[in-house]
């Protein structure tokens, strides 16, 4: 086959060292749109970037060039740095070491969308710890839980 044809969405996410309420309603929508843009650089497409105070979800279609670790660690170095120049307030914004990747169905896109758009609303409910183990569980993820948390 000469032409290779790849479409894997990937929804990631990842969290504050420790789960820290770093992320103020103030910096998000440019945090979001940020991201959205590291996400563009690296031929990314960005689908939705959202989030809450202490963690990031990004939705984005995987480059066929771009191994994901590698797109995870543009995204999480350039926006720490950036993050910083921002003020005070972030000089201690840090991300947590590892992250969650979960691959997406394209019929489910406008689902996981509507999440991301809706995170204020769903963390009334609901912690990022109590969200993240529900998505492992989802996923069939083996996980231990003592690595999981910084």
């Amino acid at each position: 086959m000469p032409q290779s044809l790849v479409k894997n969405y990937i929804h990631l996410v990842f969290s504050t060292r420790s789960r820290v309420y770093t992320i103020d309603e103030a910096i998000q929508p440019e945090l979001f749109r940020y991201i959205a843009g590291i996400c563009a650089n690296n031929e990314c497409n960005p689908v939705q970037i959202g989030g809450h105070t202490n963690h990031v979800h990004a939705l984005f279609l995987l480059s066929k060039k771009m191994a994901l670790v590698k797109v995870v660690e543009e995204i999480k170095a350039h926006s720490s740095k950036w993050i910083k120049t921002k003020g005070d307030a972030y000089q201690n914004v840090y991300w947590q070491n590892g992250y969650g990747a979960f691959s997406v169905n394209p019929f489910e896109v406008d689902i996981v969308v509507a999440y991301i758009k809706n995170q204020k609303e769903h963390h009334r409910k609901k912690t990022f710890e109590e969200e993240y183990k529900a998505f492992l569980d989802k996923y069939c993820m083996a996980y231990d839980e003592r690595y999981v948390w910084d």
